[in-house]
């Protein structure tokens, strides 16, 4: 009995690390998302035992996951905090980084707003508080909503550290849980001001130019990302751990590759090569 169950014994552990290897599971930025998904199913096109899961949530619930070990990737729009860093170390974990592509932050505002441009000043003053009317930067009179998005995002920390210089938001802004909650609300809030990655840019909402500090004024745009002229840019990240480098390394050289770098130039993100 115990020679008819030993090979079966072996085949199944043999099997184990092949599941393992093509099991991958993606968490965090709602930025990453949409090219997150968009390469994923490509990549099990072209490897069909390959099984891809990708969720969002923001880059702090992905780092989260990955440090807990209920991710195999983080999805990032903004670099892994020191705080994260150490956590890793402690449970020894060595956190890799992959720059996979490069994001525009647009402002955007309802698009009946007549209000087509802001300074870095201006938007600092607006999300902290100091600027509480649209009459005051040349629009209607009419209050000022400030949307952000929560603590946890990444989109959050880029803007707050590239916009605001590291001041805090004001502390009346609505907080919403997702992109998609901040484009629904701006919207259809005729005074509101939100921010949002690139890709998510659509008619139901206005972008709006943007200078830093007495530049040419620019549209966040692909183009204008690219070549500089737009201010407000950002990479976007992968993050993994090195014992698990086997396991991702497939999934990522496709999205590096030719292949999937058109994928993310198609879905309005910014290439890395």
């Amino acid at each position: 009995m115990r020679l008819k169950l030993f090979p079966l014994i072996v085949i199944s552990a043999m099997l184990i690390p092949v599941q393992n290897l093509c099991a991958q599971r993606i968490k965090g930025s709602d930025t990453v998302l949409p090219i997150a998904q968009q390469t994923a199913e490509e990549y099990m096109k072209e490897k069909p035992d390959a099984r891809v899961t990708v969720t969002g949530g923001g880059s702090g619930v992905g780092i989260s996951a990955l440090l807990d070990g209920t991710a195999d990737l983080a999805m990032a729009s903004r670099a892994i905090k020191f705080s994260e860093k150490m956590k890793a170390k402690s449970t020894g974990k060595d956190i890799k980084e992959v720059i996979i592509a490069g994001d525009a932050l647009a402002v955007v505002v309802h698009p009946g707003n007549p209000v087509s441009k802001l300074t870095r000043q201006q938007l600092e003053d607006i999300f902290r508080g100091k600027i509480t009317n649209w009459k005051e930067v040349g629009g209607e009179d009419r209050k000022i909503v400030v949307y952000s998005r929560e603590t946890s995002s990444g989109t959050y920390e880029f803007f707050k550290e590239s916009v605001l210089k590291n001041k805090n938001y004001m502390s009346s802004s609505l907080s919403m849980p997702a992109t998609g909650a901040v484009i629904q609300s701006v919207s259809q809030t005729k005074g509101a001001i939100g921010y949002v990655g690139l890709a998510y840019v659509s008619p139901r909402i206005k972008a709006l130019a943007v200078s830093y500090e007495g530049g040419d004024y620019a549209l966040p745009t692909p183009e204008n990302a690219t070549n500089g002229t737009y201010p407000i840019v950002r990479p976007l990240y992968y993050y993994y751990d090195a014992k698990n480098t086997e396991r991702v390394t497939p999934l990522l050289d496709f999205i590096l590759s030719s292949k999937g770098q058109a994928i993310i130039k198609q879905g309005g993100y910014i290439p890395v090569s």
